[in-house]
């Protein structure tokens, strides 16, 4: 299928699909407060079950945080992360029904009536934080910057060190402009046929 046959004009799905990469490397250009509010204020529109916005995201910004973060990294993701501009810890909160009678005000039964049980909540909240943790990573490439998310890390470490009981780890986000050799090889992609079953 040509990239002619969508709307999006062709550059810009270079930059979110085609040509984006993983960096496993980055210059030391710092990534503003105001460029990662502008990917969050961009993706927080994708969809999500209920519109229940269950993502979370902590920055570690400082020297401090980032020391804290490392030992709970996998030893292949370390070099990186301590280099990147900005690392963003991804997570779900499993309580974020508190937040429905803002979120979905035309049905404040909601909360009660659906998610008063903690393992639904679970559940609900894995998935949709899963598809924002996908939203933030094409948001990054709409920034115009490279994302290298990973999950090779301590995730109850990072939950203890980071997070609390009510919160999952879902990813952790590498962000910045790429540097030398920031890119391994592309790996194949399935075909169409191999993916897609018409009935």
């Amino acid at each position: 299928m040509s990239a002619s046959a969508l709307t999006l004009d062709p550059a810009a799905q270079d930059l979110l699909f085609r040509e984006a990469r993983t960096a496993n490397t980055f210059t030391d250009e710092p990534v503003t407060e105001e460029r990662i509010q502008a990917v969050y204020d961009l993706i927080k529109y994708g969809p999500t079950a209920f519109n229940l916005s269950s993502l979370r995201i902590t920055l570690i910004r400082t020297p401090e945080a980032r020391e804290r973060l490392l030992p709970h990294m996998a030893e292949g993701n370390r070099a990186k992360t301590a280099t990147a501009p900005l690392v963003a810890l991804l997570a779900t909160d499993h309580e974020f029904h508190e937040e429905l009678p803002q979120l979905v005000p035309h049905a404040p039964g909601l909360k009660d009536e659906y998610f008063a049980d903690r393992a639904v909540r679970e559940q609900v909240s894995v998935l949709n934080g899963a598809l924002q943790a996908a939203y933030f990573l094409v948001g990054v490439r709409a920034a115009g910057l490279a994302a290298g998310p990973m999950t090779g890390y301590d995730a109850e470490g990072i939950r203890k060190e980071f997070l609390d009981g009510d919160h999952e780890p879902l990813m952790v986000v590498n962000i910045g402009n790429p540097g030398p050799d920031a890119w391994f090889p592309r790996l194949p992609r399935l075909s169409y046929d191999e993916v897609v079953t018409t009935l």
